[in-house]
């Protein structure tokens, strides 16, 4: 079983050997060349990572946006060919290829990230050293032992306090959080409920490896803030009308209340009827005052 076992790490230690080589010696370029202990020079590495995928993260963010914006013509087409699937499977693909809309473009990112965060994985065991399946590998950099900070001084063994998972969850939904609310509900508590998941299967993995994960939640959280409030992301305001974003505010012009504009050319019209009454009622009562005072100057010759 532990041959076996093994057998399948080695395995993925090949598969993904161009990337740990990468990332191992730009990891030792901060740790030997510019002098950073081993928890920041992992999150240096992390940092660098995250700024060359970012043009992807821009990519990803259009990609949801396009499709968003596609919805109500995909509805259209699917009650159309309701009965006909494979029509209806077409016509969705023409209009992809007319809009020129990949619909797999909001997965890219995350597809290049797992190998690295794989790679990341392998540089830790192979700097730190590791036990498997009753074989103990010596660790290649035995300072990596001592290279974390705070409680976490080894980076190769798992946190002992199970701080550094729980940090990682909620990094992790700060950042998702964000996305969350551009999304339908359903797909909301879905990644809402991801980090926890997450947590789960990673909760015993190297102290080292959750300074990567922690570091790029964080990174996520910035550029999320950054493309949603400041970039490709962000509507322009009234754009939610009758969108995605109507459902979650409860009003067809972006949950802010306003009345639909042949409301509002009601409601102005029936208030220009009242001010013409009124001023009608006033001239009325201004020819009345008139004529007793006329009555009075009569009388009183």
């Amino acid at each position: 079983m532990s041959s076996a076992f093994n057998g399948i790490a080695d395995f993925f230690s090949n598969l993904f050997g161009p990337v740990v080589d990468v990332l191992g010696v730009v990891l030792l370029y901060f740790h030997s060349t510019l002098g950073a202990p081993w928890w920041l020079s992992i999150a240096l590495l992390t940092v660098v990572v995250r700024t060359l995928l970012f043009p992807l993260t821009v990519k990803q963010v259009k990609s949801m946006r396009a499709m968003q914006d596609l919805r109500p013509e995909m509805e259209k087409i699917r009650a159309q060919y309701k009965d006909n699937r494979q029509r209806q499977q077409e016509k969705i693909m023409e209009l992809y290829q007319e809009r020129k809309i990949n619909p797999l473009g909001g997965c890219l990112p995350i597809l290049v990230q797992m190998p690295i965060f794989i790679g990341m994985f392998y540089v830790i065991r192979h700097f730190g050293g590791y036990s498997l399946g009753g074989r103990t590998i010596p660790p290649e950099y035995p300072s990596f032992h001592e290279g974390g900070i705070l409680w976490f001084q080894n980076l190769s063994v798992a946190d002992p306090y199970h701080i550094l998972p729980i940090l990682s969850a909620l990094t992790m939904l700060a950042a998702t959080e964000i996305t969350a609310h551009n999304v339908e509900p359903q797909q909301r508590w879905l990644m809402r409920l991801l980090p926890i998941g997450i947590t789960v299967f990673l909760f015993n993995f190297p102290a080292g490896l959750f300074v990567y994960w922690i570091t790029s939640n964080l990174v996520t959280l910035t550029q999320n803030y950054l493309i949603y409030y400041h970039g490709p992301g962000r509507r322009p305001p009234g754009s939610e009308s009758g969108g995605l974003f109507s459902r979650f505010g409860g009003s067809g012009n972006g949950g802010n209340g306003a009345a639909p504009p042949e409301n509002r050319q009601q409601a102005n019209g029936g208030s220009g009827e009242t001010a013409s009454q009124a001023s009608a009622d006033g001239a009325a009562a201004q020819a009345a005052k008139a004529a007793k005072r006329k009555r009075r100057k009569k009388k009183k010759k």
